[in-house]
Order: C-alpha cells, then structure tokens, then sequence
C-alpha cells in the first residue's frame, strides 16, 4: 500500500520514494504549553529517553499536581531539585525558565501564533534554550507544520545517507538547507520521515 504522504514530497524523488516505502507516520495534534515544553526540554538535554523520563516524572513530583509553577521552581532550594537527578547547571536553566514565565513572558496566547523564527528568537534569548530546542517545542509541542532543524544530528545522518553530502556536518547546513526547500510547507513531517529511516527516536543533536 502507498503512503498517502508520498505525493507531498513528489518535487523530492529521493525523499518521495523514501516515504512511499515507510511506515505511515501519524501526526499528532494536541499541542502542550511552552512553558512546561520548555522545562520538559531542559531536563531532557544530553539524557536518554528513559533517564529523562524517569528525572522528570520525579521532578514534577514535587509539585501540586505535577505542574511546575513559576514561584514554588523559584522558592525552592536547589539541593532538593538536585536530589531528583538534576545538574546545577539544568537548575538553573529551569529558574530562568521560569523567571521568564513569573514575568508573564511565556503565555502560550502572547507566542504560539507569532511566526515560526519570530518565535524561536524569542525562545533562545531564555538562558539554556538555543535554536535546535527552540525547534523541537514548534515541531513536537506545536505541531509547526514546516520546520526545518539544521543542527540535528539525526537529519544530517539521514540526509547524508540518502543525498551523499560528502561535507562534515557543518559544512553540509547550505545544501541541506536547499534539499529541505522542495519539502515546503511539509519540513517536519519530513523529518519525521528522516529520523525513522535511521530507527532512531528524534532530539539528537549538535547543540551544547
């Protein structure tokens, strides 16, 4: 049986076939919070999915029904964050998240529907957010439809297996880059694509 999203990637033959032969991918819609897509995102940098799992659920475990608010993150002492498996340096991304969200700055009406590098620049000027997380909250809490990550590990592998990039991965960004535009508007469901080709689970990537 054909893939019904092939023919969205027709301009593409080497991603077309790629698709036409996968798995459907089905497309979620519930959207999250960015707020608590942010902190989900911090505890899970540099961790595997089961350790990240297994920190956050003891970290919102901590809280009232399991949600993070701003002024218990700000007035609890670090050393009870610590003993939940956090670092000192992810504590204190988690503060300044949550500086930001006691400031009124991260109200999911005031930026989910402001443009997609509008709201990213927005989302990296927080302390521990760069441009790679910034890209997983619109591809994965809001379902941003095109969003192309440059710096992941994961699509850099892909595209180099299927495409021959032939350059180290930084040097490879301005051909991916142009590979990515005969995906538009459909950037992340191509990714998806990528990231299962390569049976791995997405959010690895080159940022520090």
């Amino acid at each position: 049986m054909v893939n019904a999203h092939a023919f969205l990637f027709a301009a593409d033959p080497v991603l077309h076939q790629l698709v036409q032969q996968a798995p459907g991918i089905v497309a979620s819609r519930v959207t999250r919070p960015i707020y608590e897509a942010l902190f989900s995102s911090v505890i899970s940098q540099q961790l595997s999915v089961k350790a990240a799992a297994t920190i956050k659920a003891r970290f919102l475990a901590l809280f009232p029904e399991n949600y993070p608010d701003p002024k218990v993150v700000l007035s609890m002492p670090p050393e009870e964050m610590r003993a939940v498996g956090l670092s000192r340096q992810k504590i204190s991304y988690l503060q300044n998240i949550a500086e930001h969200k006691a400031a009124g700055q991260l109200e999911d009406e005031q930026l989910a529907h402001l443009p997609d590098e509008e709201l990213i620049s927005r989302l990296v000027h927080i302390k521990g957010i760069g441009r790679w997380t910034a890209e997983m909250i619109l591809m994965f809490a809001l379902h941003r439809p095109d969003v192309m990550p440059l710096d992941d590990l994961g699509i850099y592998n892909a595209m180099n297996r299927l495409y021959g990039l032939d350059a180290p991965h930084k040097s490879a960004k301005v051909k991916m880059l142009a590979l990515s535009e005969l995906w538009r508007p459909n950037r992340t469901l191509a990714c998806r694509y990528l990231w299962q080709s390569l049976d791995n689970a997405p959010l690895k990537s080159s940022e520090s």
